[in-house]
């Protein structure tokens, strides 16, 4: 029932206009706090939240893991590896894991590890070799990786071939069912449902290039027929966020609790026509989108643990790239050159080739 409606209800025989002003003004009230929640300073909206974020940066001629409150504030170093170069944090769904990539070695010697830890930074573990790009199943028991294609590195990020799975209980590793048939994939993630993994693929599986949607457990493969690549979906299962170009992402419907999933209008552009564009994340209430942002370059490999790239690519020095926010209720466009502080909120300003952001909700502290 519309405000108008009733407050017609209230001026009915048996209600009176007295009535109808009270409830106008309550409801103004309540329209006003809600209209204060989405349009006052992002930081603060972000600042309250018992969420983090993780991300990859290079500092001190290392590539380290950091992780920051959800408002960009507190950065903390979790790794502290000065010979080991960390990359790419993924977050397990229920928090208190985080599963990413190490190199060690240089150049085409390089060897790039699936790795594990707590999300404190605890409990650090190696769990396989030539692994690629992990990605986590919605029960938080299992890690994704996609193998790499041949034995000598390259940076690549399509450097892929098949599709494998870890189990954190047994230690045994699985291939996918269609693992033959998968090649040159990169950036997957697990829908919530645990029935779909999307993923870009690049020059391969008879595609130029497409956002694909992989069934998890069969042999089914469906083309999501939208632009760009590196897709994300939403905790709550029901939205996909991507890169359609280097200077935008979109968020956009998808339906993926049925045997074809596809792809709805798209109702949000965040652009950047100065900077590059890359690895959009959701926070855990699929309220708010966090993404680097950039000057496109070719890296530095004079820096130590680094290749040259384009700089968006795992390993990839990015000079000046930074972590932002951007809330994901809104529809229409964001313009993050002329954005408010309620559209737009840097998380990171120090330019340290900071990507590759992923949220977690705080795990809660279980009495001993």
């Amino acid at each position: 029932m519309t405000l108008q409606n009733e407050c017609r209800a209230f001026m009915s025989p048996g209600g009176s206009v007295q009535s109808a002003v009270a409830l106008l003004a309550v409801a103004l009230f309540a329209t006003g706090i809600a209209a204060a929640d989405t349009t006052a300073a992002l930081r603060e909206r972000l600042s309250g939240l018992p969420f983090k974020i993780t991300y990859e940066s290079y500092v001190n001629d290392n590539w380290e893991l950091f992780v920051m409150n959800a408002d960009g504030s507190n950065p903390v170093n979790l790794t502290q590896t000065p010979k080991e170069q960390e990359h790419y944090p993924q977050v397990s769904p229920d928090g208190t894991k985080i599963c990413f990539s190490v190199d060690q070695g240089e150049g085409r010697d390089a060897i790039r590890s699936l790795y594990v830890m707590d999300s404190d930074g605890k409990h650090r573990k190696k769990l396989v070799d030539n692994a690629r790009e992990p990605f986590w199943r919605h029960d938080s028991k299992v890690i994704g990786f996609l193998p790499q294609e041949y034995p000598k590195f390259n940076v690549i990020d399509y450097y892929t071939k098949g599709m494998s799975f870890y189990d954190l209980t047994t230690g045994k590793i699985e291939s996918h069912s269609n693992s033959a048939n998968l090649h040159h994939l990169y950036n997957p993630c697990f829908s919530p449902n645990g029935k779909w993994i999307v993923s870009t693929v690049h020059a391969g599986m008879g595609f130029d290039h497409a956002i694909l949607a992989i069934e998890a457990h069969g042999n089914k493969i469906i083309n999501l027929k939208i632009p760009g690549c590196r897709p994300c979906i939403s905790p709550d299962g029901k939205q996909i966020a991507w890169g359609s170009g280097d200077h935008e992402i979109v968020v956009a419907p998808i339906e993926l609790d049925t045997d074809s999933p596809a792809v709805g209008r798209w109702r949000l552009r965040i652009q950047d026509k100065t900077n590059e564009t890359y690895h959009v994340d959701w926070s855990p209430d699929s309220r708010f989108l966090s993404l680097s942002r950039g000057r496109a370059s070719k890296g530095d490999p004079s820096k130590p643990g680094t290749f040259l790239a384009a700089c968006e690519i795992v390993g990839v020095f990015a000079p000046g790239w930074n972590l932002c926010a951007v809330p994901a209720e809104r529809d229409g466009v964001v313009d993050l050159n002329n954005a408010t502080d309620a559209d737009f909120l840097m998380l990171t300003t120090n330019g340290f080739s900071n990507k590759e952001s992923a949220w977690f909700r705080t795990p809660q502290k279980t009495k001993e």
